[in-house]
């Protein structure tokens, strides 16, 4: 019914491949709401197992999952929800080879994990393979969501905006989150991806939106190329 949409956005989300990387508070929301909204494929990557205290903020998994592959309690999920998507579940931390062939094969990749080590090689990855990332984070009571496109060269990628080393390295368990934030955060990369494939309205591309859940004010800072990222430029 959306004029944006049609019959024809809806047969692009069909047919897409989406990579979901990291089953926890973001990753949970997100590839639920792409499974609700009719994604063809959805690949899960996540090495961790449920743990009574993920309960608090990720709303795939319940209390009888604990224990099991997070990927596996998220499939189970979604196929309640949505059983005519297709999902491939690595129960593995991506990495090297694995990862190369994960984003080869994605459409769009959302970028749902914790620490920058990953996040660094995930977007090497996507920068590699011209796949556009949707990144998003989320820690106490602030988060933060973009997307990175390098199919257009002028467009930056995740290292121009954090570098290398940085030691900014906060986990949700080890410093707590207001369990909606990660809700907010992980839909709004759902909307994001949905938008990259369908082609409808302006992506978060060159844009960092902040979230301030304390004062419930966006913020949005522009980002530009480093000429002399060592990963795209």
């Amino acid at each position: 019914m959306l004029p944006q949409m049609d019959v024809a956005g809806q047969q692009a989300l069909l047919d897409a491949t989406v990579l979901v990387i990291g089953l926890g508070g973001l990753g949970c929301p997100a590839a639920m709401y792409l499974a609700s909204s009719g994604i063809g494929h959805l690949v899960l990557a996540d090495d961790d197992t449920v743990d009574l205290s993920n309960l608090q903020r990720q709303i795939a998994h319940g209390t009888d999952n604990v224990g099991m592959s997070k990927v596996a309690s998220a499939a189970k999920s979604i196929a309640r929800l949505n059983d005519t998507v297709r999902v491939t579940t690595l129960d593995e931390r991506l990495e090297g080879d694995a990862l190369d062939a994960a984003v080869k094969g994605a459409d769009v990749i959302l970028d749902c994990t914790d620490n920058f080590s990953t996040r660094f090689a995930i977007n090497a990855a996507a920068v590699k393979y011209k796949v556009p990332l949707v990144s998003g984070a989320a820690i106490r009571l602030e988060g933060q969501v973009s997307v990175f496109d390098v199919r257009d060269a002028g467009n930056p990628c995740y290292q121009c905006l954090y570098q290398d080393g940085d030691d900014m390295q906060l986990s949700c368990s080890e410093s707590g989150v207001m369990a909606p934030l990660v809700g907010i955060i992980g839909t709004l990369q759902a909307l994001e991806a949905i938008k990259l494939i369908t082609g409808i309205g302006s992506t978060l591309t060159g844009r960092l939106l902040f979230l301030d859940a304390q004062t419930m004010q966006f913020r949005e800072m522009k980002l530009k190329k480093k000429p002399a990222c060592p990963c795209c430029g």
